[in-house]
């Protein structure tokens, strides 16, 4: 039996994204401020890749299992969705607090992977959850609402890490194997965000309670020994990918060249401009950070604006323009050497962000069965992280071997793969299944 939902109103829409602000200013961190905390711990460029593989690797195992249980989880004081978001929230922002205090490289990279832990705990069920709670015709909203929140939680990343670096780190020499101090302080805001902005959405938004056929299930789930019950959620993946619609399947070559080419930018943006502008590590992430913090505020502004315009025109064609737009501005940012007029092309780069983190999931929630959205949204995130693996195993011989460990070559290679992935995006058609 199908639940009918009720219309929400903006507000009660607002609420309910609330908490994925600090989930996105902790993946803010991960964009600009890990890898250069690599490199001040003594990681060479080609390193960077493989050492940010507990990204793809964490979000392959744990988005799709988190997913499946979800989907089979009620508890009348808690609901569905939200204690694994709020476990997820806990783990992360303790490991927030302890990452800038990291004494050696192996234990950052440790870290990372805890972090990532955590952030895929929190973030697969907040997909599902807007799912749950949004009627079809409020979809398109609650998703590009949700990629409002992702550009406000990584501006408000960026822009601490260009405040502290400004106020605090400008005049500091570099030591080799220390990381400054001056990182702490946005590690310390995401710790405390993270946490906090969770808790406004699991007590601002009740959950819609299972229908009679979904909890006698839930029940049946209960009974069952321990193997059965740690069994069942890899046995309902691999179902649900054998019934998957035809539809993710080429949102998935989509994702493939479009997650490996935003794996590269986030990754060698500092040692772009360590090339391009002759900056320190510290003055090329703090550029990055500016970078970062420019095209979030537009995706800001843009994020809600793209609802009418993919009413109008559908998913499919504004999703691929948006695409073409991020290519346009990757093969731009090399050859721009003023740190001002770099930040030119982020204008595109935001627009494009703004509908990757909204437009295909309002897509795949239409194809999808209601009683199965947590386990397919964690497969659609499976199709983020398999790209995300697959670069940072190829992509550091790449870089050294076939881009002669140049940063400008890495950058434009990432512009040709999103070139593809516009072209592939075309091939997306909402027919439910």
């Amino acid at each position: 039996m199908k639940i009918k939902k009720p219309r929400l109103s903006f507000w009660q829409i607002f609420n309910m994204n609330v908490g994925f602000l600090g989930i996105q200013y902790s993946f803010g961190l991960q964009q600009t401020a890990i890898n250069p905390i690599f490199l001040y711990l003594g990681a060479s460029e080609d390193m960077l890749p493989i050492l940010n593989i507990a990204g793809p690797v964490t979000g392959l195992i744990v988005q799709p299992i988190i997913g499946a249980m979800s989907d089979k989880t009620w508890s009348n004081r808690w609901g569905r969705r939200k204690p694994y978001f709020l476990i997820g929230a806990i783990l992360g922002s303790l490991c927030l607090f302890a990452f800038p205090t990291s004494p050696v490289l192996w234990f950052a990279v440790g870290l990372l992977w805890i972090l990532d832990v955590g952030n895929n705990m929190a973030m697969e069920p907040y997909r599902a959850f807007v799912g749950d709670k949004l009627p079809e015709n409020q979809l398109s909203l609650g998703f590009q609402m949700q990629s409002l929140f992702v550009g406000a939680g990584i501006l408000l990343a960026n822009g601490s890490i260009v405040l502290f670096q400004h106020l605090f780190g400008a005049e500091a020499a570099e030591t080799s194997g220390v990381i400054p101090q001056w990182l702490y302080y946005s590690f310390f805001i995401g710790a405390f965000l993270s946490l906090v902005t969770i808790l406004w959405s699991v007590f601002k938004t009740p959950e819609i309670a299972p229908t009679e056929e979904e909890l006698l299930e839930i029940n049946e789930i209960k009974k069952l020994p321990i193997t059965q019950k740690f069994t069942k959620p890899f046995l309902e993946i691999v179902e649900a990918i054998k019934k998957m619609p035809s539809f993710m399947w080429k949102i998935g070559g989509v994702y493939l060249f479009q997650w490996y080419a935003l794996f590269i930018y986030w990754q060698f943006t500092t040692p772009l401009f360590k090339k391009t502008m002759g900056f320190s590590t510290s003055e090329a992430a703090s550029q990055a950070a500016k970078m970062s913090l420019t095209y979030n505020i537009v995706t800001m502004v843009v994020a809600l604006a793209l609802v009418p315009l993919t009413l109008r025109f559908g998913g499919k064609k504004i999703y691929a323009l948006s695409l073409v737009a991020t290519a346009i501005a990757l093969f731009c940012i090399p050859f721009i050497t003023d740190p001002l007029l770099v930040l030119i092309p982020m204008v595109l780069f935001g627009i494009g962000w703004a509908a990757m983190m909204g437009i295909p999931y309002t897509m795949v929630s239409k194809v999808v069965p209601q009683n199965k959205r947590g386990v397919y949204m964690g497969i659609l995130n499976m199709m983020i992280v398999i790209p995300m693996f697959i670069q940072t195993i190829t992509f550091g011989s790449i870089y050294k071997y076939l881009l002669a460990d140049n940063a400008i070559n890495a950058m434009l290679f990432a512009g040709v793969f999103f070139a593809i992935a516009a072209i592939l995006a075309m091939r997306l058609n909402e027919n439910k299944e």
